[in-house]
């Protein structure tokens, strides 16, 4: 009987790195502006937004945002996918991070990052942005992914056209 090399088992750390086409994120933001155009509820364009991404790319596997509630803490804001942590201060973590430099994250391995929060174990990287309304932070998007180094500098720049365009 000729020998036959077993089957590999994809794991979702081997999964390829997904790669997002300029015309998706055009497309996504798009539809963005469509669904929340003359929204002025700041917590309604979040939940709008969310969704959108959440069902739009099927490597986003966690999408929501933190909302600023008092100086150096973070909420958990609307959101898409299993639980999120409940409070993140500014001190801790990617999203504390993001918000307590006011810069994107932009993690390709979460396990490298020593004070990261592991709000679920399947994580591998994530992206975590800063949101701003009328020069104020009023939160961060966070966006994990459960394959590795999932997010690329073209993907933090039209996520961040999103929001500046979505909130002003």
């Amino acid at each position: 009987m000729p020998w036959k090399r077993p089957l590999k088992t994809l794991t979702m750390l081997d999964r390829p790195k997904p790669t997002i086409a300029a015309e998706q994120w055009s497309d996504v933001s798009k539809i963005i502006a469509a669904l929340i155009e003359g929204e002025d509820d700041t917590i309604s364009k979040m939940a709008t937004i969310a969704c959108e991404l959440f069902h739009h790319f099927d490597h986003f596997d966690w999408v929501g945002f933190y909302r600023v509630i008092s100086p150096e803490l973070l909420k958990i804001g609307p959101y898409q996918g299993g639980h999120g942590c409940l409070v993140i201060p500014f001190s801790k973590g990617v999203c504390g991070a993001a918000a307590r430099t006011e810069k994107t994250q932009l993690v390709p391995d979460v396990n490298a990052i020593a004070d990261h929060i592991a709000c679920s174990s399947t994580t591998q990287s994530e992206v975590v942005l800063p949101v701003w309304q009328n020069g104020n932070l009023i939160a961060v998007l966070d966006i994990d992914s459960d394959t590795l180094d999932a997010f690329t500098v073209e993907d933090q720049k039209a996520l961040e056209e999103i929001l500046a365009k979505s909130f002003g």
